[in-house]
């Protein structure tokens, strides 16, 4: 089960040098590919504003 980025999220970049596989992507808001995702939760340890949870 991968994880999801909510709206909550404020693009700051934090998440994506955490991804140990390059899973999310940038935009107005990021986006995790679900086919990508390990589900490792680094993204989500990181996030400052808790944008990110299992989906």
């Amino acid at each position: 089960m991968a994880y999801k980025i909510s709206d909550d999220c404020t693009a700051c970049g934090t998440c994506i040098d955490e991804c140990p596989v390059e899973a999310i992507s940038e935009g107005d808001i990021y986006v995790i590919d679900a086919d990508v995702c390990t589900d490792c939760g680094a993204c989500a340890d990181v996030c400052p504003v808790e944008a990110i949870s299992p989906a």
